[in-house]
């Protein structure tokens, strides 16, 4: 039996739109991502259980992880049947990387329970594509920060070469992180973007994306949190969340060093660089962001470790 523990992750994070990711943990220590268990069976089978188990399709031939196990056997040449049990824990469509922690778990539980017939770079290519089955394109910002952890720059070249670079991030930046409850999909979200850009906005984008992986590696806090900004896609996006800019108003005001959309949204993150004025932020999005139960807010900081097998035996 394998057991495999994927955490949540933030794509874009403003200034690197597809191209960069983080991965978090709650500094409660409380779960902020999926399991995955696999084990012999004599035919497939997928139980779903978790938090957000509801929000997945009740036909199997439509989860995603069905889709995992299909991909997988067909690379490695053999069909080969196994019990799988998804407990989901991330909510659907929430712009947390839910679909990539699904998929990441999986393939990574499914390769470790086969003794890996596939190396890493194929592996990601594989997690790269089921993630563009679900939202329409394939991107990396969710996928590999959820499988390897901190912060990571992804480029694609030519299609086919994958190339990844661990990026340093401030240690002392607490992220709080906001889903209020209801859906908004990758591909919806995608869908509002416009086809063409202006070449300014694309100039200003690449010099701030440029500014800030400086300022990152120059340990400038102050000019890497200034150098956060969206002109790709909040703009945008940000219509689609309600009150939003009051709520970007609320976090500058209250000393957040930067905040946005968290990847395709709804859920929103802002940066602190002190604990206390990050709890007044959480305790302001509990009463005016949350829609329902479902939808919550907590604080982390970054996941250095990624995807973790919890029990291999």
């Amino acid at each position: 039996m394998i057991k495999v523990y994927s955490p949540a992750s933030i794509g874009n994070i403003n200034v690197g739109f597809d191209t960069l990711g983080v991965s978090l943990s709650r500094i409660d220590g409380g779960i902020l991502g999926d399991f995955i268990t696999i084990s012999n069976s004599k035919k497939f089978q997928l139980i779903n259980t978790g938090l957000f188990y509801n929000d997945l399709p009740k036909n199997k031939y439509e989860n995603i992880i069905f889709n995992c196990w299909i991909k997988f056997c067909d690379n490695i040449g053999k069909r080969i049947p196994v019990k799988i049990i998804l407990e989901k824990n991330i909510p659907v469509a929430s712009g947390l990387g839910s679909s990539a922690c699904s998929i990441v778990a999986c393939l990574k539980a499914i390769n470790l329970f086969f003794d890996n017939p596939l190396n890493d770079l194929a592996l990601i290519k594989l997690m790269g594509e089921l993630e563009g089955f679900l939202s329409g394109k394939i991107h990396y910002d969710n996928i590999v920060p959820c499988l390897l952890g901190g912060m990571k720059l992804i480029l694609i070249i030519n299609k086919n070469n994958v190339i990844i670079q661990d990026l340093p991030i401030f240690k002392n930046w607490f992220w709080v992180i906001a889903y209020p409850g209801i859906k908004l999909s990758t591909f919806n979200s995608r869908k509002v973007l416009p086809k063409l850009y202006k070449k300014e906005i694309l100039i200003k984008q690449n010099q701030y994306l440029a500014g800030f992986i400086n300022a990152i590696y120059t340990k400038n806090e102050f000019l890497a949190a200034k150098l956060m900004k969206d002109f790709i896609a909040e703009p945008y996006r940000k219509l689609l969340i309600q009150n939003f800019d009051k709520i970007s108003y609320t976090a500058k005001k209250l000393g957040a060093l930067s905040y946005g959309i968290s990847g395709s949204g709804p859920t929103i993150f802002s940066i602190f660089n002190n604990l206390n004025i990050a709890y007044n932020m959480v305790n302001w999005l509990k009463k005016n962001y949350l829609k329902n139960k479902t939808g919550f807010v907590h604080i982390c900081k970054i996941n250095n470790i990624g995807t973790k097998i919890m029990e291999n035996k």
